[in-house]
């Protein structure tokens, strides 16, 4: 067995000791140990299904400091936390795309190849959904799907060896295409029993097969809900790279102190993209970009924008006018095609692409490894464990900039709508209607955003708007000289988008709006806001528009500051603030809400925002007269799943709800406070009482009712 120990960790140390993000076709890949740096990972998360778009996610979680997280080193996530008795064998970790998940997979395995952690694991399979797609129609057992692609392997009796520990990676549970049933999938406890290789995965999940065995699955988080709670040992999340990270990963990526500094302090000027730094790929892009513009002389305006960005990305690593002069496909045709692909995909919600797909998109199979040359990170081709090809973009954002892209150059050079085929038949008239099919197509994009409750179309929609720009046309006219247009027609996008921010005041969708004027380099109503603030000193007395106090909100999202604490007095201290200021009290850690005379119209925003995953953990509502309406409201969002509140600080009267949440569990924990479900109530207006000898039971209950 200890040769075979041996031959599995010098194969996987060969495999994973270079970056997989790096195409092995450009001669000199990374090494991972170079490069590496460690993502933020911790323990637990909410739990719920969040299908939100995952810049939203990201937006949220960079406002957020880690005073209330327990951070787990990724080589740990298998050891018990302080507290915990039961054995850990099923680790579900998610996060976002490009958050960092596969790469600490990769390091993980590395490091263990390596001998550096985790020496108590014989033998670790990795066995990626995407590569499990390739055998979803199949029926195998165990050791006819491990013979598949781990072919090093020749003695099975390793799985039933209680001495042997042995590790499956189930990487990429939202690229898995096989139905995986945990309700009526027949059980399956023996290796060598042949069933579908759908029934094979949850077996495995729920433990009926291979239950000694440890499993680690990894998944965006709208998919991780396909796991049942109860095959869980340990849930984990990975946030990126907090901003300490942000610059060592600089410092290691772009080599010369000085280039790594301008490259830091030009990402910091933008907060849009010093937000998105938070994903380690768009570092990755970010560093590609940079530390060649800030090196050479006359390269042009350094990107400002997320568009400007993936330009510049998507023309330095095509490269092909000087590297394929040969290739019969023109440059456009290529582009065009892989911008079909992602523009189809994306509207599937598809992140991997098997050969069927490129075939619906006219791309010969054939020469796919061409494309993947020619593009080289942007679109990547992967032979698999098993003999199989897979095809991806590196990152979600560049499907969604190529998209665009392809949904642009359909309306530039073929005239076409495809967001809106009647578009098409009204741009035949659309000059003397005094509007361009460009405003017609930024319309339809626009409507369609907002009408998109998860925001799956709002990255899409800035790079959309942002292509219009002079000076991204300028960089398209270079790749592609057919793609040239009218952009003085963007001045009415801008009067459109200001319009719907007046419709939309102080949402998610609002938010994004605020970014496409970014794009669009308008700015007219962010600096409009800031010079109010300046002069005023805050808001107090301040009488603003829906569409001002959306500026408001979007200047305190998009800030540098963390937002641990908000203390509504220093905005002004009214209703109307608290209601114009609501999303920034979702997304804080702690709000103090005191003395602001809440109505039942301002309970049910709070209520509301707390009943749909904000991220307050702390809320102190003392010295409000919330009455039975208000207390109402808050205590049915208290017993919400979603509620992440963890102490509430409150004024007596709600103290005497009957009926807090659906599993009221509580006890006395003293004058100081009450704990029903791990939320912390404080109750300081009844010590008075409590300390004058007097009885009172939890939530000012009647002793008679049991509780």
């Amino acid at each position: 067995m200890w040769g075979a120990i041996k031959d599995r960790k010098s194969l996987l140390k060969k495999k994973f000791q270079c970056l997989t993000q790096e195409n092995s076709k450009q001669g000199n890949p990374t090494l991972l140990n170079e490069i590496y740096t460690e993502v933020y990972i911790t323990e637990g998360g909410s739990g719920e299904v969040n299908d939100e778009h995952e810049v939203r996610q990201i937006e949220a979680a960079s406002k957020r400091s880690a005073t209330y997280d327990k951070p787990i080193k990724c080589n740990d996530i298998f050891k018990p936390l302080p507290g915990q008795e039961k054995d850990i064998r099923t680790v579900l970790t998610k996060g976002v795309a490009g958050i960092g998940k596969t790469v600490s997979v990769q390091k993980f395995i590395l490091d263990w190849a390596e001998e550096k952690a985790n020496q108590d694991v014989h033998f670790i399979f990795p066995l990626p959904f995407r590569e499990l797609n390739l055998v979803k129609e199949e029926h195998l057992s165990l050791v006819g799907l491990i013979k598949r692609f781990f072919g090093d392997i020749h003695d099975f009796s390793i799985f039933t060896d209680d001495k042997c520990k042995v590790l499956f990676i189930l990487d990429g549970l939202d690229e898995c295409r096989i139905p995986l049933n945990f309700n009526s999938t027949s059980k399956c406890c023996d290796i060598t029993e042949v069933t579908t290789v759908s029934a094979l995965l949850t077996n495995l999940i729920k433990g009926t097969l291979l239950p000694s065995a440890l499993l680690w699955i990894t998944s965006r988080p709208a998919a991780a809900s396909q796991i049942p709670p109860e095959c869980v040992d340990q849930l984990t999340e990975v946030r990126g790279f907090r901003d300490s990270q942000k610059e060592e990963y600089f410092r290691k990526r772009v080599r010369g102190e000085d280039l790594a500094n301008r490259t830091i302090t030009h990402l910091k000027s933008s907060r849009t993209l010093y937000i998105m730094c938070h994903i380690p790929v768009f570092c990755w892009i970010a560093a590609t970009v940079l530390k060649i513009m800030l090196m050479e002389s006359n390269t042009g305006e350094i990107p400002k924008t997320l568009t400007q960005m993936y330009n510049r990305f998507l023309m330095i690593l095509t490269d092909i006018k000087q590297k394929f002069k040969n290739r019969k496909e023109t440059d456009e045709g290529m582009i065009f095609k892989l911008g079909k692909l992602a523009f189809q995909q994306l509207q599937k919600g598809n992140l991997i692409f098997y050969e069927e797909d490129l075939r619906e998109c006219s791309i010969d199979t054939t020469e796919a490894s061409v494309y993947s040359g020619v593009c080289t990170q942007i679109f990547r081709e992967e032979a698999g464990l098993y003999q199989g090809k897979v095809f991806c973009f590196v990152h979600l954002s560049i499907q969604e900039h190529l998209a665009a892209l392809y949904v642009h150059l359909t309306l530039v050079i073929q005239k076409e709508n495809v967001l809106d085929q009647a578009a098409t038949f009204k741009s035949m008239f659309a000059r003397f209607l005094g509007s361009s099919p460009l405003f017609d197509l930024h319309k339809t994009a626009v409507d369609l955003a907002l009408e998109c409750e998860n925001g799956h179309l709002d990255l899409f929609l800035r790079f959309l708007l942002g292509l219009s720009l002079g000076s991204n046309q300028s960089l398209l006219r270079a790749l592609l000289p057919q793609a040239a247009i009218q952009s003085q027609w963007t001045n009415e996008t801008v009067k459109y988008i200001k319009l719907k921010i007046k419709e939309n005041p102080s949402s998610e969708k609002c938010m994004n709006l605020f970014h496409c004027l970014n794009e669009l380099n308008d700015k007219s109503l962010v600096e409009e806001i800031q010079r109010y603030l300046k002069t005023r000193g805050g808001l107090h007395g301040a009488k603003l528009s829906p569409a001002q106090w959306s500026a408001v909100v979007f200047v305190l999202l998009t800030s540098d500051q963390q937002l641990d604490e908000f203390d509504l007095s220093k905005y002004g201290g009214s209703e109307e603030c608290l209601l114009g200021l609501m999303p920034v009290v979702k997304a804080s850690r702690s709000a103090k809400l005191r003395s602001c005379n809440l109505t039942g119209e301002s309970c049910f925003s709070l209520a509301s925002a707390l009943s749909s995953g904000s991220s307050l953990k702390q809320l102190s509502l003392n010295w409000n007269n919330l009455k039975d309406s208000g207390v109402a409201l808050l205590s049915a969002a208290l017993g919400n799943q979603l509620c992440q509140l963890e102490t509430l600080d409150v004024p007596h009267q709600l103290c005497f709800i009957h009926h807090w949440g659906p599993s009221h569990r509580g006890h006395q924990s003293g004058v100081n406070g009450y704990s029903s479900d791990g939320l912390t109530i404080a109750i300081p207006l009844l010590t008075p009482f409590v300390a004058k000898g007097s009885t009172v039971s939890p939530l000012g209950l009647e002793p008679e009712l049991g509780l």
